[in-house]
């Protein structure tokens, strides 16, 4: 090896020890670490950087930002500019004829109807089209990032002729919006092996305990399920089965166990149950005032006051998992409960909770392909098939509380002023909430049109909703 100078610039912190030892690692994984990475090669050229010195690097938020005096001020969007709304309507009408994206994957919502997004290393491409790459994920996922989301690398499938520099990934960070920092709210590694425990240690001198705290390392894709409160995920072949594999031998006793926990929580489901139950089960069993369970009728009321509906980031911020947990299991007990003092976020989620957590969604499954066909319909068409769908189609208890939750929305986008909540906005957080698969999760491309579809809704709620449920005319045939 040829003598480096000795006034080569490094990047700022301690040298990289290939061998990680003793370090601190966030939120280890529940199983045991498997190492199936048949040689690292992780050549620690890669650390060095000419460009970079670290007398002007500043702590922002959850990275040491590099300062660099010679580059020019880039013009900032702001993602609240008038013209924004239209502009990701444009971008959004336009997924439906844009060839099919393998850059990453919309895996469902969690419980608390955070988005979720998976990153494949087997699909990333050679390095010098990795730049190109980055950006594309950035650009497919970028129109969610305003809202809390939680992001899920598949580490499966990497290559030497594909495996990022540290390098690059340090200059990605940097570049990366603070909305995509600050809202990703869990970092879930699957199949992690010392590779990625060497970048990790590189930058852990640079990243803030905060964001340390989001990476959380996972062995196994029934770990994962579990993780995100998910029971089925829709995942590549070639990763299910190097995860077969890999945890062959304790998959059957664990999924059984899941399987049989889950079993017995449906049969010990009490009447006054509202959460993890089907709608026609809650108006059967609960004192439902026009087929809205009481729990929504809780929620809206809580949230509709003033100093609540106007707070800004309302459905977007997620709120404490343990209390809205804690008060999901009252209600299910059948416990009188005050929302009086409840925090306007935990609120929130504890209302979409109750949508994703129903065991058919809102919208029935029966009209999942006509809403995800709602781009490629003729727009002189859309208003007629939404309304007819809606009014013609959902059962009339769906229809009633849809129509309630809507009514809500709107009333929710009368204060965007203060709160920033457009029809947009509200349909990206609801969209997932409304609607999902009952065969498969739903994919990237199928999320746009549920959302444009929830968008126009409320948008054209006025036309939609004009006559009254019990006036709806009779479905002909």
């Amino acid at each position: 090896m040829d003598n480096r100078s000795k006034n080569t610039i490094r990047l700022p912190g301690p040298a990289i020890n290939p061998v990680v030892e003793n370090s601190d690692e966030p939120q280890p994984s529940l199983s045991d670490l498997h190492d199936f990475e048949p040689k690292l090669e992780f050549d620690d050229t890669e650390l060095l950087a000419t460009t970079i010195t670290h007398q002007n690097d500043v702590m922002d938020e959850d990275f040491v930002v590099t300062e660099d005096l010679n580059a020019e001020a880039e013009n900032i969007v702001n993602p609240l500019e008038d013209d924004f709304e239209d502009q990701l309507r444009e971008e959004t009408e336009n997924f439906s004829i844009s060839p099919r994206r393998t850059h990453c994957d919309f895996l469902g919502t969690d419980k608390q109807g955070r988005h979720i997004f998976a990153i494949y290393a087997s699909r990333f491409p050679a390095k010098s089209e990795m730049e190109i790459f980055i950006r594309n994920v950035i650009k497919e996922i970028e129109p969610f990032v305003e809202n809390d989301y939680i992001l899920v690398y598949f580490h499966q499938g990497l290559k030497e002729d594909n495996k990022p520099s540290a390098q690059f990934l340090w200059n990605s960070y940097k570049e990366l919006d603070r909305n995509f920092r600050k809202n990703l709210k869990n970092l879930y590694v699957v199949h992690p092996t010392w590779f990625i425990r060497v970048i990790w240690n590189f930058f852990s001198p640079f990243i803030s305990e905060k964001f340390r705290k989001k990476l959380i390392y996972i062995s196994s894709l029934d770990e994962l399920r579990q993780s995100l409160g998910l029971s089925k995920l829709k995942i590549p072949d070639n990763i299910c089965d190097f995860d077969d594999k890999l945890n062959s031998g304790r998959r059957f006793g664990s999924t059984s166990q899941t399987n049989n926990n889950i079993s017995n929580l449906t049969k010990q489901m009490a009447k006054t149950a509202q959460f993890g139950v089907t709608l026609k089960f809650i108006v059967t069993n609960s004192p439902c005032l026009n087929s809205i369970p009481p729990i929504v009728r809780k929620c809206v009321d809580s949230l509709s006051i003033t100093g609540m509906i106007d707070t800004e980031g309302i459905f977007r911020r997620s709120g404490n998992h343990t209390e809205i947990i804690a008060l999901k299991e009252r209600v299910n007990r059948g416990e009188d409960v005050d929302l009086k003092d409840v925090n306007v976020h935990v609120i929130a989620g504890l209302l979409k909770s109750f949508l994703r957590d129903l065991s058919e969604p809102l919208l029935t499954f029966e009209l999942y392909d006509d809403i995800t066909s709602f781009l490629d319909w003729p727009k002189e068409e859309r208003s007629r098939n939404v309304t007819q769908l809606i009014r013609e189609k959902l059962p009339e208890e769906n229809y009633e509380l849809f129509k309630y939750i809507v009514e809500f929305l709107v009333r929710v986008m009368e204060c965007e002023d203060l709160n920033k909540m457009t029809s947009s906005n509200l349909a990206i957080v609801f969209g997932p909430n409304f609607l999902w698969s009952g065969k498969n999760t739903t994919s990237l491309d199928e999320i746009a049109p549920i959302n444009a579809f929830v968008d126009f809704v409320l948008q054209n709620h006025k036309d939609i909703y004009l006559i009254d449920v019990n006036q709806r005319p009779t479905p002909i045939g």
